[in-house]
């Protein structure tokens, strides 16, 4: 470095002279010896650094520091009721009593809940400060600051004997090697928001042991590897998110797949494209995840059907998320995936934040019945229960078929024949039409397209019975279900969508 330096020197110091006569020779020596000189000395390195000045760093401020900067208002004069203008955006608004906002917000022994977000604290400060200044906060956001280590943690912490929501996402942290002594420290604690800090799952399981009431864990992007299983630690989670954590496979999620209050369980973008409960068979119940409720498998690479087909092995699964994978994604149609969703998950209530009606889940599972009935048919089904016994192939990749066929009976053959989809004759009902309050009414008999909406039909029925179209009611029976009434509710929806057939028998009610 020195030689490289003193050759730098001695040609600065040749190139001076020279100003009157540029040699363009030189010059270019120079560039690229400076060049050289910069990818030999100067390059980054995992390891490396750069030198700044003092003056130009920010070493932070400590936890009640930055509490009072944020919350904190000078004295002044009582300014209550009168007008203020404060900007918004580029816009002045006029504010009354804004002033006693700030103060309120100025007790600090009220506080409750804060955010020091991105506001550089480094540390608790002097000892008992907190716990003397804010005793009663409950929620504190602790996001984006020069946290270092667990222990400063704990000394924060240690001061707040309320604390219930602690986040502490993007503080670089070092963890304790051993298991830290704790007692008393999270005793209260029920959220805890660790989103890249760098914890390791190790590491998270030597630190549970003092949150004993916790209920809500977030480990995103951490790089998370779960190497163990939660032995008397996490047993009151109901809550955990590891999504982001691209070297989690189905494997290590069987590890934490007996956490007994485990409801919620997140895992968006992980990589993860296959599930299979070794302990179930087809049709069963599988002893894993016993209280699983809601799943979020959002950005992943599911694009089997099996996985959907694992999932109602799941005792409990009444919520899924499962957006932006090549099985819901790409040029397929949208709402055939939906219902071909929620026929295979027989509990199913929400669907990608979308509620799933009893005659939504009908609609799906008839059409399901249907779309499969010849595979079913080639693969041993029938009508005759006696004769219906299909291959272990076809079970397997529809394993609540069976179950579909019991519950709206076999499909028919004249069900099952191929339409030409672009002829308007295949898309006609031929429907009974009757009116159970109107004694002598004469039944009849109409053809109407499967796509027309239920205000359509409601629009037709009022020029036959000359009545508003807000005074009718409408509901239909079919053959293959006697004695139930199936409401035509939403005036939005077509006849597909309420799985009306030729046969079926509209009920018209004036009220």
């Amino acid at each position: 470095m020195m030689e490289a330096t003193k050759g730098l020197y001695i040609l600065n110091a040749g190139f001076s002279f020279s100003k009157g006569s540029l040699n363009i020779k030189l010059i270019f020596f120079k560039c690229v010896v400076l060049l050289l000189c910069h990818f030999l000395y100067f390059r980054r390195h995992p390891t490396g650094g750069s030198f700044i000045r003092p003056n130009k760093v920010n070493f932070g401020v400590d936890f009640l520091t930055a509490l009072k900067n944020r919350y904190v208002l000078e004295d002044g004069p009582e300014e209550d009721g009168k007008e203020q203008i404060v900007t918004i955006g580029n816009r002045p608004v006029q504010t009354i009593g804004f002033d006693s906002i700030i103060k309120r917000q100025s007790q600090l022994n009220k506080l409750e809940e804060i955010s020091l977000r991105n506001l550089a604290v480094n540390g608790a400060g002097d000892k008992g400060g907190i716990a003397k200044a804010c005793p009663n906060i409950r929620k504190v956001d602790l996001s984006r600051n020069l946290l270092s280590s667990w222990d400063d943690v704990i000394d924060i912490a240690d001061q707040l004997k309320n604390l219930e929501v602690l986040n502490l996402s993007e503080n670089k942290l070092k963890f304790p090697s051993g298991s830290p002594s704790l007692i008393g420290t999270f005793s209260t604690l029920k959220v805890l928001v660790l989103n890249q800090t760098g914890i390791t799952w190790a590491e998270v399981l030597r630190c549970a042991s003092g949150w004993p009431v916790l209920e809500e864990l977030y480990l995103e992007s951490n790089n998370i590897f779960i190497s163990e299983r939660p032995a008397d630690v996490l047993q009151m989670v109901k809550l955990l998110d590891l999504s982001s954590n691209q070297s989690i496979d189905e494997n290590q999620l069987f590890l934490i797949a007996y956490l007994p209050r485990l409801e919620q369980l997140i895992l968006s973008d992980i990589g993860i494209s296959s599930l299979h409960f070794p302990d179930a068979g087809i049709g069963c119940k599988t002893s894993m995840f016993p209280s699983l409720q809601y799943l979020v498998v959002n950005d992943n690479q599911i694009s089997q059907w099996s996985f959907i087909n694992e999932l109602d092995k799941l005792q409990s699964l009444h919520t899924l998320s499962c957006m932006r994978n090549p099985l819901t994604a790409g040029g397929k149609d949208a709402q055939t995936t939906r219902q071909f969703i929620i026929a295979r998950i027989g509990q199913l209530r929400t669907l990608d934040r979308c509620q799933i009606l009893p005659e939504e889940r009908r609609g799906a599972e008839l059409d399901y019945r249907k779309a499969f009935g010849n595979e079913w048919k080639k693969a041993g089904g029938h009508q005759n229960p006696d004769k219906n016994r299909p291959n272990e192939e076809f079970l397997a990749a529809h394993p609540r078929y069976q179950l579909l066929c019991l519950k709206y009976g076999a499909p028919e053959d004249e069900e099952l024949k191929t339409q030409q989809p672009f002829l308007l004759k295949n898309q006609l009902l031929t429907l009974k039409i009757k009116y159970p309050n109107q004694l002598g009414q004469n039944v009849l008999e109409k053809q109407l397209p499967d796509s027309m909406t239920i205000q359509k039909v409601k629009g037709l029925l009022s020029r036959l019975l000359k009545v508003p179209v807000s005074e009718l009611q409408l509901s239909y029976e079919s053959p293959k279900m006697p004695g139930r009434e199936i409401e035509l509710e939403n005036d939005q929806q077509s006849l597909q969508f309420y799985s009306v057939e030729s046969g079926d028998c509209l009920l018209v009610r004036c009220s």
